[in-house]
């Protein structure tokens, strides 16, 4: 057996010496004020205030000068406690469905932009398609003591719409219009979407229809727009397929397999993304089906894909970036005691954009 090494007996510490840290552990320092930033850049402490908390009040000279500071100095501001003693917090709410479709992560760019170059910064919530316990989601994001919030849509239990109101905060709600807004709303007729595109593949002498839709309640509107005006109009819908939100492409694909049956004849499809017709064009190439000769597709967003493919896909653009935009706009002017107090309600413009799917 070898040897282990000589054994030397522990001291014991004195009970009143204190555990010594390492020489290289970096030791705790007073905390830097705001007075000390005030000092290392020349200015009053209310100027370095207004600098963190209202930037479009000060000048870009005086600005650069205090965010230098603050870097040096590495301040970090209590923005809970400036919030509490201002009742502001400089926080922003957005509720968004996803931000992996781009007219949402549009929406969110260009509102959060905006936001933070007025000051706010933007607390993002992603809620998704499923039936969600909206009481829950509000409480939860109340909570934080938001100063305004921005919703995507309108539908939500009358619990949750009190909920909103006894909040007394600006909201926005947006891509959508509602039978009974809470404050601001920015958004569209869905249901005048679909039967626009009824409309237009009629003019190009359709009478057979088919949708391929998501299951969400706004592509659920867009889809009911369009049978109904399909129908009115003396054509025949073959086939309204529901597929799940959010839109994938390969559920597309797996619409198209389902319409196959009924494209013994010309037939004009209307699907609620650009996601799901893409996928069908995918599939109806694989099958060897013209397009548009047998097969006219019109999806909804004008998403990048559509426009690259082979053949371009119809669309209706909705500007989602300045959706976010105006949100953001009308929100601050709120924030600012503009207006009043008076609701606002502001129509989105969309248009079909023809390409060679139809």
């Amino acid at each position: 057996m070898g040897r282990l090494g000589s054994c030397r007996p522990m001291r014991s510490k004195a009970p009143d010496q204190p555990d010594q840290p390492p020489a290289d552990t970096p030791q705790p320092r007073a905390p830097v004020k705001i007075t000390d930033v005030a000092a290392a850049a020349g200015v009053a402490p209310m100027t370095v205030s207004r600098v963190i908390n209202t930037p479009d009040r000060v000048s870009p000279e005086t600005t650069a000068r205090v965010r230098a500071a603050i870097d040096k100095l590495g301040y970090v501001p209590n923005l809970i406690a400036g919030g509490l003693s201002s009742r502001k917090s400089r926080m922003v709410a957005a509720i968004v469905p996803t931000i992996a479709h781009p007219m949402f992560s549009g929406v969110v760019q260009a509102f959060t932009d905006t936001m933070r170059r007025a000051g706010y910064q933007v607390m993002l919530s992603i809620s998704g398609y499923e039936e969600t316990d909206d009481e829950t989601l509000f409480r939860a994001i109340l909570g934080r003591r938001p100063d305004a919030l921005l919703i995507t849509g309108s539908a939500y239990t009358p619990g949750a719409l009190q909920m909103l109101i006894e909040a007394r905060i600006p909201v926005v709600e947006i891509w959508d219009v509602s039978a009974r807004p809470i404050d601001m709303v920015i958004g569209f007729d869905h249901q005048r979407v679909g039967a626009d595109v009824a409309a237009f593949f009629r003019t190009r002498g359709h009478t057979r229809f088919a949708a391929l839709i998501a299951t969400d309640s706004r592509a659920v509107t867009r889809g009911r727009g369009f049978t109904v005006e399909a129908a009115r109009g003396g054509g025949t819908v073959v086939l309204e397929q529901v597929m799940p939100a959010p839109s994938t492409i390969a559920a597309g694909r797996a619409g198209l397999r389902a319409l196959l049956p009924h494209l013994s004849e010309p037939l004009a499809l209307f699907c609620s993304s650009d996601l799901l017709a893409f996928g069908a064009l995918t599939e109806a190439r694989m099958h060897g089906i013209a397009v548009p000769d047998r097969l006219a597709v019109c999806g909804f967003g004008n998403f990048e894909l559509g426009e690259m493919n082979e053949p371009s896909i119809t669309t209706v653009s909705v500007e989602g970036a300045q959706t976010g935009r105006n949100a953001a706009s009308v929100l601050l002017r709120r924030l600012a005691g503009e207006n009043g107090g008076q609701p606002e309600q502001i129509q989105v413009p969309y248009r079909i954009i023809e390409r060679a799917s139809t």
